[in-house]
């Protein structure tokens, strides 16, 4: 018996490197689609403020835009935010925003929300959300830009201008919450609600 028990593969409404390999390394066969939606006009028109719900929103959206273009599939979207205190991030455009951010968030504590949902035929199936907490030690602009000088354009690719699982790792100082969720995809739930949809036979 083989863990995926699905007639088709999963398709996964994401680009992201990370989350494709969370879903390789899970033994889940998977075809990748971008969603190519407009997050912050979906964020704006929702009306939506709190982190959490903007993560689920965002995911139930791209699963959605993908559901459209693929009928009969079950698709997986995901999403993640950055909260620190009151005030949400997006991706940095480019260096300088990259810069800024990292400003903001040295010596002190922000949260990751990452959710996830599944959705079949425009249907949502499921949604969760869980959040993870970052501590990012005291920085030097000159340590900024060491950082970013070594990642060069990767810091543009995720929220906090950071990937913990690479160089990013040494701008924190403690960490709060399961890889999974750091790296923008709640796995655990999702497995568990493939599980009981009887897709997975482990």
């Amino acid at each position: 018996m083989t863990v995926w028990l699905g007639s088709q593969p999963l398709v996964l409404a994401s680009q992201s490197l990370a989350r494709q390999a969370l879903l390789l390394n899970a033994g889940i066969p998977f075809d990748a689609f971008p969603a190519a939606i407009d997050e912050r006009a979906v964020q704006h028109a929702s009306g939506l403020t709190t982190p959490g719900e903007i993560a689920v929103r965002l995911a139930e959206e791209k699963a959605a835009a993908v559901s459209a273009r693929h009928p009969g599939r079950l698709v997986l979207g995901a999403d993640q935010t950055l909260a620190l205190g009151e005030r949400t991030f997006n991706k940095p455009a480019d260096r300088a925003q990259a810069v800024a951010q990292l400003r903001s968030l040295a010596g002190r504590r922000h949260e990751l929300h990452s959710a996830a949902a599944l959705v079949r035929n425009g249907q949502i199936l499921f949604s969760d959300v869980s959040v993870a907490r970052m501590t990012m030690r005291p920085l030097s602009d000159e340590q900024i830009d060491t950082y970013l000088n070594e990642v060069g354009e990767a810091a543009t690719t995720s929220v906090g201008a950071y990937q913990l699982e690479g160089l990013g790792v040494h701008l924190f100082s403690a960490v709060h919450g399961d890889l999974f969720t750091i790296l923008g995809l709640p796995l655990v739930p999702v497995l568990e609600f493939l599980r009981s949809q009887r897709l997975l036979g482990l």
